[in-house]
């Protein structure tokens, strides 16, 4: 059984219901699954990550298309050098833009040498019930990965 962390903000829910379907989507698929819904940097460390098979984290995209600057953006500055061979799953909503924020994301992670699930989950608005399932199948995915 796969041990999973699902790590994400969220200024509106949107975000919080994608990450809710993904762990409901990896618990029924027979991981053991923790959530933490940052709301301060040091919400999630890098010793915490050493003990999940995979993290997944999500954030919605706030202002010039960026990840959320008070509490999620220097949380995972502080574990950027701790995702070198870790598997590593992105997620989040936006509202505006063309998703430069999650292909950003996705360079950072590279950068830092992560095992990338694929090029991350975004939904644009409120996850409907098509993007809510499509969360599920993420989370089921990973608890396989």
């Amino acid at each position: 059984m796969s041990k999973i962390a699902v790590v994400y903000w969220s200024g509106t829910g949107n975000t919080e219901q994608m990450a809710n379907c993904i762990a409901e989507g990896a618990k029924g698929a027979g991981a053991d699954v923790d959530i933490f819904n940052v709301t301060d940097a040091g919400d999630f460390t890098a010793d915490q990550m050493g003990g999940y098979d995979v993290v997944a984290f999500g954030c919605s995209s706030q202002g010039s298309e960026q990840l959320e600057e008070a509490a999620f953006e220097p949380m995972f500055a502080a574990l950027e050098d701790a995702l070198s061979g870790k598997k590593v799953a992105l997620f989040g909503s936006y509202g505006w833009g063309d998703g430069q924020w999650m292909r950003d994301w996705n360079d950072r992670c590279k950068a830092a040498k992560a095992v990338l699930f694929d090029d991350g989950l975004t939904v644009n608005e409120a996850p409907n019930d098509e993007a809510q399932e499509n969360c599920r199948d993420m989370g089921k995915e990973l608890a396989k990965w």
